[in-house]
């Protein structure tokens, strides 16, 4: 079986539950790391753009799985949780949930409950890996443009023709031909409906 691009991160402190599970999610085909402690996780987590998610244990010694979840947040850390638990009460998981995490299941948990969620929390992580890298690509197009053409743009963005942008700025329209099409290079694109997407999908209109 070939496996998923994306990897299951796997904390739980006890070491039989740790072993079926990862055994579960590796014949599923899903590459695992495993963690006995959200500290053990937290010193050695190093790549945090990769497509994973966290198959988390609630009750832990010492960081708990929620304080983990905040501890993620608190570092802006974007992964996708599913909660396991024995002693898991209702107010909790409503927490968790509200939190963002995909799912909270009880303790033994049912092979087809845990696989589903994993399905989903890699589905949701490959989307946001996709959007990450799709913002940082418009990004890196914006930070190629000079002080003027980025005035330019923002401009066009907004309706404005050229001889408007011309008095607003105080040049010949002439020049902000020259100034728009170099944004148009630029940002690659070929029509002022793909230029107003891309703006508005990289965020830069909100700065």
């Amino acid at each position: 079986m070939t496996p998923h691009p994306a990897t299951v991160l796997l904390i739980d402190d006890d070491s039989s539950v740790r072993r079926a599970l990862a055994r579960l999610i590796k014949s599923a085909g899903y590459r695992v790391q495993t963690f006995v402690s959200a500290r053990e996780f937290l010193d050695t987590m190093t790549d945090t753009t990769a497509p994973a998610c966290l198959v988390l244990d609630v009750r832990m010694p010492g960081l708990s799985g929620l304080d983990l979840q905040r501890e993620l947040q608190t570092a802006n850390v974007t992964l996708p949780i599913i909660f396991i638990t024995g002693h898991g009460d209702i107010p909790m998981s409503v927490k968790a949930m509200k939190d963002g995490a995909v799912d909270f299941l009880p303790k033994p948990v049912k092979d087809k409950d845990l696989l589903r969620a994993i399905e989903s929390a890699l589905t949701r992580s490959i989307r946001e890996r996709a959007a990450r890298d799709e913002l940082e690509e418009l990004q890196s197009r914006v930070r190629t443009l000079t002080a003027r053409e980025r005035e330019v743009m923002n401009l066009v963005v907004k309706g404005r023709l050229n001889k408007q942008i011309a008095f607003e700025l105080g040049t010949v329209e002439k020049t902000v031909k020259v100034h728009r099409a170099r944004v148009m290079d630029k940002m690659k694109v070929e029509s002022l409906a793909e230029l107003v997407s891309l703006v508005e999908r990289s965020g830069i209109h909100k700065r």
